[in-house]
């Protein structure tokens, strides 16, 4: 993944997260996130009794958005992504709760699971330098690391 787009990821907090539900009605939800960049995953904590969670352990596909924390109507900046909502098992979840209340250590004291988003796609509007400047990024699927 281009370093821009890590950076700006990083630099942010919240991001909002589409799915679908029962009837393939889009269902949005907006959570703070934390990003593992070895693996360009992002890491949400929520409560598992959640409706988000729960469509997304029926469908897993998502997309979504991260905007900077101040909107600025110039330079436009922001993210569109793509991608799977993974279960993780033990050692990976425990090393991305870490992650997670590292960015975010007032979530020790608050109810949840940790989940994990694997970006598959990016496109990222930066008219910062140059006007309408887009950087995109895919997945290379060899490269995956399993989870």
């Amino acid at each position: 993944m281009d370093e821009a787009i890590k950076l700006f990821i990083e630099k942010q907090k919240a991001a909002t997260i589409c799915c679908v539900d029962e009837q393939n009605n889009p269902y949005c939800f907006s959570c703070f996130y934390a990003l593992i960049r070895e693996n360009d995953l992002l890491v949400i904590k929520s409560s598992a009794s959640s409706n988000h969670v729960k469509l997304l352990l029926q469908k897993p596909c998502v997309s979504g958005t991260i905007l900077p924390e101040k909107l600025n109507v110039f330079p436009v900046k922001g993210i569109q992504f793509t991608g799977m909502m993974l279960q993780v098992p033990g050692v990976y979840a425990v090393n991305a709760a870490k992650e997670y209340h590292k960015k975010f250590p007032f979530a020790l004291a608050i109810p949840g699971e940790i989940y994990i988003v694997r970006l598959e796609a990016i496109k990222m509007t930066n008219s910062g330098k140059i006007f309408g400047e887009i950087i995109t990024w895919q997945r290379n699927a060899n490269a995956v690391k399993q989870w």
